[in-house]
């Protein structure tokens, strides 16, 4: 069976030759037979030791590599769980191919964020991530314009909260799988230019944010990788009013819904981190209790680029 590179064909071939072009099912039941095949079903397959964040083994980084390439989504465990300060996580990410770091609005000055339970009256606490609340079932970036489309992002955990704060991650790439499987004009409705829109944000008055109009579903054409860009949020979003969008739209809600064994959760612990290919991933509420010292602190960074292949960390 070819190999997933192989699969998603060449980084001239673009959407044409791609398991995710909707006019060449030969090329898509090929690449759903590898998919399916050995998929990961617990999230102790996903997970990889490693020994120093900053200086990789061979072994540990083709296990990270092999491990994202088949599920988009790879879990890590340091040994020495404050080894790693926000240097050593981008030293990390580096080696994966992850060097475009996206710089946001909340975002520190370093282009990464410390994501943490902000107090009320803070900028930040209005903004879902930098509170205690749970988080529904997104991609990151969604809001985010074309040139500046998040392909990957790391999520490094300093400290857990006392309780609460699990992540759950689902495969974007299956979801097409399945959205297809039930009815391919659901990936072509929400393959459209104007599937999903998300308004201004605006603040004061002032606008800081455009609104942007775009797919849930495209296709990288350098690569042929497929991204996802989607919230389950209700408020907040506009969907396209056609038949056809809104079908797919509550096919999508039912499956990331669903006790799916593809749905991997974890609650990480100091020291340990999820990379992804920017899949969909949600967050449990939690709560912290600063009297004990237990305060929830995450390391957050968003890449434009996706996890490279084995050939392209070694080059």
């Amino acid at each position: 069976m070819a190999d997933s590179q192989q699969l998603l064909g060449s980084r001239q071939a673009g959407p044409s030759g791609s398991p995710f072009d909707l006019s060449d099912d030969a090329m898509f039941q090929r690449w759903r037979r590898w998919k399916l095949s050995d998929y990961p079903r617990s999230i102790d397959a996903l997970c990889v030791d490693i020994a120093d964040p900053r200086a990789l083994s061979d072994v540990e980084r083709k296990r990270l590599l092999h491990i994202c390439a088949k599920t988009n989504s790879v879990l890590y465990r340091l040994a020495d769980p404050i080894a790693a300060d926000k240097a050593a996580v981008r030293a990390l990410g580096e080696q994966l191919g992850l060097r475009r770091m996206d710089g946001h609005l909340c975002a520190d000055d370093d282009r990464m964020s410390t994501l943490r339970a902000m107090p009320a009256g803070s900028r930040k606490e209005g903004y879902i991530p930098y509170t205690d609340r749970p988080l529904n079932w997104h991609t990151d970036g969604y809001y985010n314009a074309p040139a500046q489309r998040i392909s990957a992002m790391l999520l490094h955990c300093v400290a857990d909260a006392a309780s609460g704060g699990e992540n759950a991650v689902l495969d974007h790439e299956l979801v097409y799988l399945f959205l297809r499987d039930e009815n391919p004009d659901y990936v072509r409705a929400l393959m459209q230019a104007d599937a999903m829109t998300i308004p201004a944000n605006i603040e004061n008055g002032v606008e800081i944010r455009a609104e942007r109009t775009g797919p849930v579903f495209s296709v990288d054409p350098a690569t042929g990788a497929l991204h996802m860009r989607y919230t389950a949020r209700k408020r907040n979003v506009v969907w396209k009013s056609d038949d056809a969008t809104l079908a797919a739209v509550e096919f999508l809600e039912r499956l990331i819904n669903d006790e799916s064994p593809f749905i991997f959760r974890h609650r990480l612990r100091p020291g340990e981190g999820l990379i992804s290919n920017n899949a969909l991933h949600n967050r449990s509420g939690f709560r912290d209790d600063r009297r004990g010292g237990k305060v929830r602190l995450i390391y957050r960074a968003r890449y434009y680029d996706r996890v490279c292949s084995a050939e392209r960390a070694a080059g």
